[in-house]
């Protein structure tokens, strides 16, 4: 493939990773301020169509281009390196796992590690840099208003548990049905 084709195909993901975006829902009522989309299957797509690095260039420019144009102040700033850290490790476990023997059987235990490592990483950026940051900066102390326990356990934990079983279950969907187009390009 051309550096000017894949450049495209980049560009491309990109912009529907970024419309992809705007498609968001809470997963969990309690904590409707934590929702899913689905701008990483564009990615996933990327790294199965062209490498791992565009895929990473693909999360990199739909993350900017959301920053730019469709900033909502703190929750942004503060939620979208956390966001690019999730998909990034849910990202690294499915190219190191399935992508080179994509089997059922790789697929459902890469999925499995990505969503398990997601959520650590999740719980220990909340703890470490999100709730401390709201505190001071959004003025939004998640420690008084709710606990740390309730937050972390209650509400981040089973949400991205959750959202990785739906990644996976979506982007597998999507693998399926789009695979015989996928190994024309």
């Amino acid at each position: 493939m051309t550096n000017t084709r894949k450049m495209a195909w980049i560009a491309i993901l990109s912009a529907v990773s970024f419309l992809l975006m705007y498609l968001k829902f809470p997963l969990i009522p309690a904590a409707s301020f934590l929702e899913i989309d689905f701008s990483i299957v564009p990615i996933l797509i990327g790294m199965l169509l062209l490498d791992l690095g565009s895929a990473f260039s693909i999360l990199l420019i739909r993350t900017v281009l959301k920053f730019v144009l469709n900033n909502n102040g703190p929750s942004t700033v503060i939620g979208l390196p956390m966001n690019i850290a999730a998909l990034a490790v849910f990202m690294l476990a499915l190219y190191v796992m399935w992508s080179k023997k994509q089997t059922l059987k790789t697929y459902f235990i890469a999925s499995f590690v990505g969503t398990i490592g997601m959520t650590l990483v999740m719980l220990a950026l909340n703890y470490v840099y999100a709730i401390p940051v709201y505190a001071a900066f959004a003025n939004f102390d998640i420690r008084q208003i709710l606990g740390v326990n309730n937050y972390l356990f209650g509400m981040v934990l089973p949400f991205n548990l959750l959202q990785g079983v739906i990644f996976s279950l979506i982007f597998y969907l999507v693998y399926r049905a789009g695979r015989p187009i996928l190994r024309k390009l």
